[in-house]
């Protein structure tokens, strides 16, 4: 229960309840039943970069967007947002990174969504601050929903119930 030990008390116990009937996993299945289709660097790149263009056009351009082995959801981390300054003789070169965990490469495109979402927000603010999660409000209206079911399957994975 550690990835919504924050959320109210009534959230939880729903939760807790769904766990002991082994309904979690058939509850997310049935709200996303098709995992998406983004398989490779070059289309996730493309994917990121519509939102962007999208919402945020006067940001700093993308070097790389890539799935990351590496990347462990065990920490908690879902992807990860760089910036890189390269100095190269007179000229600093400014690099934006966007790591996403090659897990999720198999759950449903909304949920990929909202990790992109996120990433992308924090080329405009770089904590999770107030104007942090009103900007991943406009660029996804639902992002606090999908934010808390991104949670409740990494639940699922962490008990081996994963529905996808």
């Amino acid at each position: 229960m550690r990835y919504i030990r924050h959320y109210p008390q009534a959230v939880i116990s729903q939760v807790k309840a769904l766990l002991d009937n082994n309904e979690l996993g058939e509850h997310l299945l049935k709200k996303y039943p098709r995992v998406h289709n983004i398989r490779t660097d070059k289309a996730l790149y493309d994917y990121t970069l519509e939102i962007k263009q999208a919402f945020l056009k006067q940001t700093d351009p993308l070097s790389k967007v890539i799935f990351d082995d590496k990347i462990s959801l065990s920490h908690q981390a879902l992807g990860l947002h760089s910036y890189v300054n390269r100095r190269q003789g007179n000229k600093v070169k400014a690099k934006n990174e966007i790591r996403i965990s090659s897990r999720l490469k198999r759950i449903p495109e909304p949920l990929l969504k909202m990790v992109i979402v996120h990433e992308l927000a924090h080329l405009r603010e770089k904590d999770h601050n107030k104007a942090f999660y009103q900007l991943c409000c406009n660029m996804q209206s639902n992002y606090h929903q999908l934010e808390l079911d991104m949670r409740l399957l990494l639940i699922c994975e962490s008990i081996g119930q994963s529905p996808y």
